[in-house]
């Protein structure tokens, strides 16, 4: 393998310090490596520099022959100014002192002394900056601007007109990084704002991102708004489990209740970013509907009991006749699904265990690892962006993996990677893609057919065009795109031949082939083994059982005693609501473990509480196979359990041995059983997690 190609390296001096660094790097970027400072407001690292605010002033000069400096006349902008060798400069001088408290008195003339009452008050770079750099008193003795207050951007987001600073950070993210360009600057001069065109709502689905990027109180959240200060908050590190990417965030939250979710940096996956569904996707934590305490079923009602009574009260009947498990994997760590596979395997003797009530449900026969030995995630989300080409076939990214749609369009902004998109119906990918190949619905498998025929030098364009809806020019385009490094990204959702024919492709033009999973730790039960005819690690089950829809007939026809739902709630997945209501009347004891009262609870016969995952300690594995461990950040309200720790204490009762204490040795035994798992140990899931090794077993049996 080539050696990686090194950057050109320059000699410079920051404050009569003799330092190395890249040629080109910007300034604000090297005064970092001596741990100084420059102060900004407009500079992000993750855009291009724009020198707006004119913050990082700095004093530059250029080594002469002789040793001399001269000097540039006037300061510049450090954010903008690129290294280059014998440069001189000087960030702590008399020059840069004026010019510092200068910028911030010009900002400050009409900025609004709002900090007593403002969401972003001691959190807030202005705030910060102007007592560390600015004048001590204000010589600014006249009436400040006023301009409209609170004014509401969309259901997330809120604009203070007054405390705006102009520094355009809001309006290239959106320009840069979410492609939606949603916001730009109106009308010039003292009356310049951020705003949407024609004042329409901020409709993107990354608006939440602008608020945390603010350098002022500008943009705060509606959601936040008022709620705290920020040394009210107690803040831990935890993990979004709505989307499956995995996403680092950090959870603020005052007296057991969450108040707010930011970004937190982890750059394998999401850099700094969330997605809405991510930071306004969470007030679940303080539904007023959580379960607090076990109940059992007493008459037409239900009467609170404790956790060793409702254990004695339902564990006999899955023991005694057939039995079923049907569990969500949004808020269910990887220890709960070892141990809730384990509990029916081990304890009852029932495979009738799966986790794809509401997703495609595919034979392990059938699927691409065993049926093709192609292993169904051959990139991961950081790798996206450094690719020639992508290919995103039936699946909107933003919504439905979006951290890898940001890597995507990162790699199209920065690189001009080629972006071809197949879809029935329109997604934010659109506005980026060379070419857009919109396909019937239903067609998705002729297409994918034809384009890998097509990539490959053969089929027809003509044939496929009509038999797809898509124009013959397009798919010729967008097979010549197609070429180099490329990826395929699709989900689970699409239909398994359109699968294997992109799957096939990837194989034969060595592509790199993902097939996403699309609910959070999704992936996590598919690697330990919570599916009818798959053990953990991959292997097929000697006996295996009924899949989740299967489960609900055979419930709904008398055969299944004993149904346990844990995490979810089958009338809100499954379309046939009919045949739910008959599965459940029919069921002769059913367990509904949730953590909030959900419609099923209405035919439990025990209710348990369980506590969410960042109540808890626990691991999840996120669409590239990473393995993350989420920390408890609150208190579980009530008497409410781990998940993991209910099913141990039901398999102890069964089977009495050694429990496990803790959800640490949980998995140490994951990690002894399944072999992909073995690196996940707890002392090693620090930083940015553990990537999963494919399943190595591929056979049918």
């Amino acid at each position: 393998m080539a050696a990686a190609p090194q950057s050109d390296m320059v000699k410079i001096a920051i404050n009569d310090i003799e330092i190395e660094v890249p040629k080109g790097e910007l300034i604000v970027e090297s005064v970092k490596r001596l741990g100084l400072e420059i102060p900004i407001f407009c500079y992000h690292p993750r855009m291009k520099p724009v020198g707006m605010c004119r913050m990082c002033l700095v004093e530059v000069g250029f080594r002469q022959p002789d040793g001399s400096v001269r000097k540039m006349p006037k300061p510049q902008a450090g954010c903008t100014l690129p290294a280059s060798d014998g440069m001189v400069i000087y960030t702590d001088s008399e020059m840069v002192h004026r010019d510092r408290k200068g910028v911030l008195e010009f900002l400050l003339i009409n900025h609004p002394l709002d900090c007593p009452i403002c969401d972003r008050g001691g959190e807030c770079p202005l705030q910060n900056n102007t007592l560390a750099y600015g004048p001590s008193t204000s010589r600014f003795t006249e009436l400040k601007r006023h301009l409209p207050k609170a004014y509401p951007l969309s259901r997330h987001v809120v604009l203070d007109l007054e405390r705006c600073i102009q520094c355009g950070r809001c309006v290239r993210f959106t320009e840069e990084i979410s492609g939606d360009a949603q916001l730009a600057f109106r009308f010039r001069g003292a009356e310049m704002q951020p705003s949407t065109f024609q004042l329409t709502d901020f409709e993107s689905k990354f608006s939440g991102n602008v608020i945390e990027i603010c350098p002022v109180g500008a943009l705060t959240s509606r959601n936040y708004r008022f709620r705290a200060r920020p040394w009210d908050l107690e803040t831990r590190p935890g993990l979004c489990t709505i989307t499956p990417c995995g996403t680092n965030v950090w959870f603020d939250h005052r007296a057991g209740r969450l108040i707010r979710i930011n970004g937190r940096t982890n750059e394998a996956v999401n850099e700094e970013w969330t997605s809405d569904a991510t930071k306004f996707g969470h007030d679940f934590y303080n539904s007023p509907d959580r379960l607090l305490a076990p109940n059992l079923r007493s008459g037409d009602g239900f009467q609170g009991t404790g956790w060793s009574e409702a254990y004695q009260a339902v564990l006999p009947a899955f023991q005694s006749g057939p039995s079923a498990l049907l569990i969500g994997t949004q808020n269910v760590s990887n220890e709960a699904l070892f141990l809730a596979q384990k509990l029916f395997r081990d304890g009852f003797k029932s495979s009738n265990i799966d986790h794809r009530l509401g997703l495609p449900i595919v034979a392990r026969s059938e699927s691409l690892a065993v049926k093709h030995g192609i292993d169904p995630i051959q990139t991961n989300i950081a790798s996206l962006e450094t690719m020639d080409a992508v290919l995103v076939f039936g699946t909107s990214l933003a919504d439905e993996e979006p951290m890898a749609f940001l890597r995507v369009r990162k790699g199209w902004f920065q690189r001009g990677m080629k972006v071809v998109v197949a879809h029935s119906e329109a997604t934010d990918a659109d506005r980026f893609a060379q070419v857009i190949l919109r396909y019937r619905e239903g067609a998705e498998a002729v297409l994918a057919s034809g384009l890998a025929d097509l990539v490959a030098g053969r089929g027809d364009a003509a044939k496929t065009a009509s038999e797809t809806g898509v124009a013959e020019e397009m798919l010729k385009e967008a097979a010549a795109a197609l070429s180099g490094r490329t990826a395929i990204l699709t989900t689970c959702r699409l239909a398994l031949p359109a699968a294997e024919a992109l799957a096939g492709l990837a194989r034969e033009k060595e592509f790199a082939f993902w097939q996403m999973a699309v609910g959070a730790n999704q992936q996590g039960a598919a690697e330990l083994g919570v599916l009818p005819d798959t053990l953990p690690g991959g292997a097929a089950d000697p006996n295996p059982g009924l899949d989740a829809v299967a489960v609900l007939e055979a419930a709904a026809r008398g055969e299944i005693k004993a149904l346990w739902l844990a995490g979810l709630d089958p009338f809100e997945l499954h379309p046939d609501r009919a045949l739910v209501e008959r599965a459940l009347e029919n069921v002769e004891t059913l367990v509904v473990q949730h953590w909030m009262k959900v419609e099923a609870c209405s035919y439990a016969t025990a209710i348990l509480p369980m506590s969410l995952p960042a109540e808890h300690d626990g691991t999840y594995t996120s669409v590239e196979r990473r393995v993350q461990r989420m920390q408890p950040a609150l208190k579980a309200p009530g008497e409410s359990k781990p998940a993991w720790r209910i099913f141990a204490e039901c398999l102890f009762r069964i089977n009495p041995g050694v429990p496990a204490f803790n959800a640490g040795e949980v998995m140490d035994q994951i990690a002894a059983e399944v072999p992909a798992f073995a690196a996940a140990a707890y002392p090693n899931l620090a930083g940015e997690g553990v990537i999963l090794e494919p399943a190595k077993t591929l056979s049918p049996a």
